[in-house]
Order: C-alpha cells, then structure tokens, then sequence
C-alpha cells in the first residue's frame, strides 16, 4: 500500500502517481495474499473496480468528491449494503440482501471511497474476540509478525507455529485485521461496549467510538440500540478525524442523530496540552490489569505531565458496578431487537410445517448461535414482569450514576480521562477460548463499555510492545460532542509515542520468515510473494 494513511494517498492519487484502479488492484491483490485471516466475509471485487474505475474519471476531470475519493475502505458485515449480502457472520441472515445502504456507508460513497468487502466479526456482534461467527475466526495480523514469532518459539519451542495464532478482539475484529494488514484504509465497525476499540487495540491501530447521535446506526443491524454507535478504525489519528468528518451529523432516519449541523475539523500539526487537564480514574485499575499496561498508562500519564499538562487522579465510583449494569440492559435490549428475526420476512426459515410457532421455535433454533441464544434467554429473563423493577429499572438507574460520575468529572474540570483500553495484549486463540463468551466479555469490556453507557466519545491509540511483541493500546475518553479537543489529545499521544517507527525498529531491516523475505528501505515495504503464510504487517506503517 502507498503511504501512511488516507491524505498521503489521496495526495498520491491527486498527484497522478498512482491511479485509484492501481491502488484498488493492490488492495485486491493484497486481500487474496492474506485471506488467511479470514478478514473478510465478502469481498466486493466487481464493485470495487467499477467505483475505481468512476474514481480514475473524476481524478482526469480534476472533480474528485473530496479527500476518501478512491481509497480503499471495509466495512463490518452488520451495516446493510444495497445488493450485497449482510449476514452478521450468522446462518440466521445468510443470503440476505438489503435493498438500502446504511447512512454511514451512504456517505463514504457519495465521497468516492471504494469498497474492498465485509468484515468478519462474531456472530450479531456478540463478542470480544471474533471467534464466534459462522465463517469461523478472524486471525490477528500481528500473529506473523517477526518479534511475535520468535519470541514465542523461544517460550514455546516445541509450540505449533499454526496454531498458536492470536485472536483480533472483537466483535470488529475483521475490521481491524483488514486495516492493520493494510487491506483498506478506513473501515467501519460497531461500538456497542467497546467492540471497536478492543480489536483496534489488540491489532496496534486507532479505533474510535463517537459520542451517542453524532453518527447515524440507520442501516446498522441494532445489537443495543441505546449503545450502538458506529466505529472507525484508521491507522492514525488524523484519518479518524477526516472519517468522522464525512461520517458525522443529522440523519432524517435516526431520530437519535444531532439535530446541529456538524462542523468537520482539521486536526492541528501543533498542539498545546499545557492547559490540558487530564483524570486517571482510580477505579481503572482493576483486577487482572496487565503489569506492562499498568506501566505504559503510568508512563503516559508522566509524558502528559512532564509536557505541561495537569495531571490529577479522579474517582468514579460507580465504575465498579458498570460491568453487570451492562450485561443487564445489553441482554434485555438484545432480547427484544433479536424478536424481528422469526424467519418470515427475511433471513433463514425453518423447513417445519407443524404450525407457525413450530416454525420459530426451529427457526431460531437452528440460526442463532449458542451465544446469541443465551442473551436472549438472559435478557427475556431480566424483563419478565416479577423481574422488571428488581433487575432492568435497577440497572438503568445505575446507568444514571454512571453517566453522572463523567459529567461530574468533566464539570470540576478535567478535559479528558486517560484509561486502559485492555487488560492485556492479544490473546492465542486456543487460550482465549477455553473461557466461554460471556466470561470474555465482561473481561474485555471492563474500561469500555463505560463510555457507551454514558454516550461520550473514547478512541484507542496504539501505545507501545509488549514483552512477546504485541501492540498495547490506552484509551482517552472526552466530553460529550468533543471530538476535536479528544482527537487533538490522542493526536499529540500518537506524535510522542511514534508507535509506527517503535513497530518498524522492532522488524528490523530485513525480514525472513520461513519461506518470505521482505525489505525496509526509507520506510518502503516491498514484498516478495512466496508462500501465503505471511502477512504484509508492516504495509500501513510505511513513513
């Protein structure tokens, strides 16, 4: 892939040093070396080539739409797309075919971007890993990677190098796997309690949630419909920023977007934090925090600190019950969204003619999900009428305090929050698995699905290596419908850690694994194809 990230592509393409078909072709190309991380459900190669195609017209004209005019991009399989299928990664949606886009998806058209295909993700975006889907897991790029090998086979020698493969996060895991292996540019995920930001963590990329309404979910299959909040994964910041850009404002077919006209914003090249006051909530160090994450939040902490910024500890006590508070409205609202699917109108139908009840019974029988089935029963259960007050009514009032702990700590003063995004780094996929789903996710969402309780914007920004070699991500969280001070902190984080030249140094200058060489000259990855067992990791890195 040419360049760093979206503008130096476009820059590219404006340029005439490469035109959108080319660059559509690399992606292609690209796409097929790697599918073995089963990144993609769907890739629209047709498509893809005939908006190049359109694209290389508008670039000989001198029109292009705008700065997404001709990049790649990917979008999440629980977004409709007007005439290609949409299937949630479940048998209960496989073959349906939308006859509508959803508005986000819309708009990244009407600026030209190409679609690459849609992203793996687990089944109704009910996961934290991307491993519960129907067409099987989605493989983390950085799995391939050169330090992560090694190291491994040093701790493992007698290991499996083909089974000790790391899980992505989820439920956006495809998503983020298609941008980390430098697939596509910019791709859509969801964000119900963090699944946009978790992956993008684990795959060493930005990943951010926007507040609740600035965004429009029409078109976005609900999991949460209070929650639910259409994601970005970019591999910087500023290409967060100019997706948003695009992405932001009123829908006439959410009632729930902005009815403000939303201004797009160029993120500053230089920026201030000396009067910035940044929260460490102490209620983030939670149990089972990774040493190395502990470490790397404290040493942020100290870089904002020691560059001019007010750094102060802040409690928000509430946290401690978000995770149940979560799972209870997460699974009633989960209930009721999943009632639409009965197999009469849409979807997969059941061959039993007993009687129309007979009929749903075996229809979500057979497509659901063990996991899908199992919040359904839990959410049904919170919502019975001798359990309303004692368990939903509950939870929303606990939901109350905890959006009320982030106004409280915005209102003393503090601009933005700086928290884990994980506990830890990626996980094998065979270690993952031994806990099942529900486990996991209460494990993974810990600092996340704070924020979709209370509606306010987080992005995720790679942060550093572990010790085995994987990416580490911390969190800021701003104030509601402050997107542009949260990117510019974020921004100003991602300048000082470098993260792009921390993973480049790491790689090395040459590269051989098994039967792959690749070389870095000045920031230019060229690979030499030999085997399908590797994975261009570094491509979006290139600077």
């Amino acid at each position: 892939m040419l360049g760093s990230g979206v503008r130096e592509a476009a820059a590219a393409l404006r340029l005439g040093q490469l035109t959108p078909t080319e660059l559509c072709q690399k992606s292609l190309s690209l796409i097929k070396e790697t599918s073995f991380l089963n990144a993609y459900i769907t890739v629209t190669e047709e498509l893809a080539l005939k908006q190049a195609a359109e694209a290389d017209k508008r670039f000989q004209q001198g029109k292009p739409l705008g700065v997404l005019d001709g990049i790649p991009i990917a979008i999440k399989d629980n977004f409709s797309t007007k005439n290609i299928e949409t299937t949630c990664a479940s048998k209960m949606l496989k073959g349906y075919i939308p006859p509508y886009n959803a508005t986000v998806v819309q708009r990244l058209f009407d600026q030209g971007a190409v679609l690459m295909g849609k992203t793996n993700l687990d089944e109704f975006a009910m996961g934290s890993g991307s491993t519960d889907g129907i067409f099987g897991p989605v493989r983390n790029p950085w799995s391939y990677s050169k330090q992560y090998r090694e190291k491994r086979k040093h701790a493992c020698p007698d290991g499996d190098e083909n089974s000790d493969w790391l899980i992505t996060g989820g439920s956006s895991g495809g998503s983020a796997a298609s941008v980390s292996a430098g697939t596509c540019y910019v791709a859509l995920g969801s964000d119900t309690g963090g699944s946009t930001r978790n992956p993008a963590s684990h795959c060493g990329i930005v990943g951010l949630k926007p507040t609740y309404g600035l965004v429009s979910r029409h078109g976005l299959i609900p999991l949460v419909n209070s929650m639910d909040v259409p994601g970005i994964l970019t591999k910087c910041v500023d290409d967060a920023a100019t997706v948003l850009g695009v992405l932001a404002g009123h829908d006439p077919q959410d009632s729930t977007t902005i009815q403000d006209h939303f201004q797009p914003f160029t993120l500053p090249d230089v920026i201030d934090v000396t009067k910035l006051c940044v929260g460490i909530p102490k209620e983030y160090h939670a149990p089972g925090l990774s040493s190395e994450i502990l470490a790397l939040w404290s040493k942020a902490a100290d870089l904002l600190e020691n560059a001019g910024a007010k750094v102060v500890e802040v409690s928000m006590p509430n946290t401690c019950y978000s995770i149940v508070c979560y799972h209870v409205l997460c699974t009633a609202e989960v209930a009721s969204n999943m009632a639409r699917f009965d197999g009469l109108e849409y979807g997969h139908r059941a061959d039993v003619k007993d009687s129309t009840e007979a009929m749903y019974s075996a229809t979500r029988r057979e497509g659901f999900n063990d996991v899908v089935r199992g919040r359904i029963l839990s959410g049904n259960f919170f919502l019975l009428k001798q359990n309303y007050e004692k368990y939903f009514l509950k939870a929303q009032k606990v939901r109350r305090l905890i959006a009320d702990d982030f106004v409280n700590v915005f209102r003393s003063g503090v601009d933005v929050l700086l928290t884990p995004t994980t506990l830890g780094d990626a996980a094998p996929y065979l270690e993952f698995i031994q806990e099942d789903n529900r486990t996991r996710s209460a494990q993974e969402d810990v600092f996340t699905q704070c924020a979709n309780m209370a509606g306010v914007p987080a992005v995720t920004v790679p942060a550093g290596l572990s010790s085995r070699g994987l990416p580490l991500g911390l969190q800021f969280i701003g104030q509601a419908f402050c997107e542009q001070q949260l990117l510019s902190v974020a921004k100003w984080f991602e300048k000082q850690t470098d993260f792009c030249l921390l993973a480049c140094h790491e790689n090395g200058h040459i590269v051989k694994q098994q039967n792959i060489t690749w070389s870095l000259r000045h920031g230019d990855l060229r690979a030499h194809l030999t085997s399908h067992q590797f994975i261009y990791i570094y491509a979006l890195y290139a600077v």
